[in-house]
Order: C-alpha cells, then sequence, then structure tokens
C-alpha cells in the first residue's frame, strides 16, 4: 500500500478489544515458555496516513485481567512478589514517537509505565491492511512484537533452579495484535 492509500486511514480509532489481543512470552525453569495475556485493556491511535510520525497509540491495560491459563500462577502474578495490583492496577502506554520503515513495516516508541516505573519500548508493527466489515465499520489491523526485560520495572521475583539458571527468565516478548475501529 502506498502513503497516498493510507491518506484515506487518517483520523482516529478505537481499540476493538473483542478482535485484539495483548500477549507475552516467558521461558520458565530454562525449558519451556509460558504464554499469556491480558483480558481487559482499552486504547485508541490517532492515524495520519499522509505523515505517519504524526501517528499516535495509547493503551491501559487492567494488571487483575492477566490470564496464563494457571489461577494459581495468574494470582501469584497480581501479587506483592510480582505486579501489586492493589497499589498498581493499570500498565499503561504512551506513544512518543512514530516512524514507517517501509512497505507494511512501522515502529512505535513509548512509554511503557508498570509498577509506578516509566521506562521506554520500542514496538516493531506489521500493518495487516484496513476493510470495511459487515456493520459497516472502518477497520484497520496491525500486528507487533517486542522484548522487554521485567526487572527494569521492578519484575525481580524469581528462584534459583537446582540444575542453575531461574525458574523465571528476565526477558519477556510482548504480542500485539490489535484490530481498530474508526471513531465516527
Amino acid at each position: 500500500m502506498t502513503n497516498t492509500d493510507l491518506t484515506a486511514l487518517t483520523g482516529d480509532y478505537s481499540i476493538d478489544t473483542a478482535h485484539s489481543t495483548i500477549g507475552f512470552t516467558v521461558r520458565h525453569a530454562m525449558v519451556t515458555n509460558v504464554k499469556g495475556k491480558f483480558n481487559d485493556f482499552s486504547g485508541s491511535l490517532h492515524l495520519d496516513g499522509a505523515d505517519p510520525s504524526a501517528s499516535t497509540a495509547s493503551i491501559d491495560v487492567k494488571m487483575d485481567s492477566i490470564d496464563t491459563g494457571s489461577e494459581d500462577r495468574d494470582g501469584h502474578l497480581k501479587s506483592a512478589d510480582f505486579f501489586k495490583i492493589e497499589e498498581f492496577p493499570t500498565m499503561t502506554f504512551r506513544s512518543t514517537k512514530a516512524e514507517a520503515l517501509g512497505d507494511e513495516d512501522y515502529r512505535i516508541t513509548g512509554d511503557l509505565t508498570i509498577l509506578g516505573t516509566t521506562k521506554p519500548l520500542t514496538i516493531d508493527l506489521e500493518f495487516n491492511g484496513a476493510a470495511k466489515d459487515p456493520f459497516g465499520n472502518e477497520r484497520v489491523g496491525f500486528e507487533g512484537k517486542a522484548e522487554i526485560k521485567r526487572s527494569e520495572w521492578g519484575l525481580t521475583w524469581n528462584a534459583a533452579l537446582e540444575t542453575g539458571g531461574v525458574l523465571i527468565s528476565d526477558k519477556i516478548k510482548l504480542t500485539f495484535d490489535i484490530s481498530a475501529i474508526k471513531n465516527a
């Protein structure tokens, strides 16, 4: 798609949470990956097709909606060992920079706040396309990925393994599958 085609997409969008996923993958016990997602989040995008650098994104994630498929593990993640959801109920991302990389590839950089600590996060995105759905909504889709070191946000709980290594890796892979609807 050329920049001329993207111009028609310029506008404000709301993330369709029923058709979007914010997920993560973390190495567990040095032998496998555990995947999870957040079930309660909201967000908005401003797309500028003529000048992608003027585009913005904002996401708010309710931390008590973490879902790894295990109630016990989710409870531990919500506790004071990890996300301290009573004190820090929300994780936020606010973009500070957007750039077109060519073809369908983009990069958005912003401030990720977890546990009251704000650090920069860069997300590589692929534009998956635009469509008008059967209900008349104008939609856009993006797929993104990023990696963080959880320790940089104060998430340091861990346990040593007898065979060496640790129970939970410091590196977390983040994934974003976003469908957004253009605001009327």
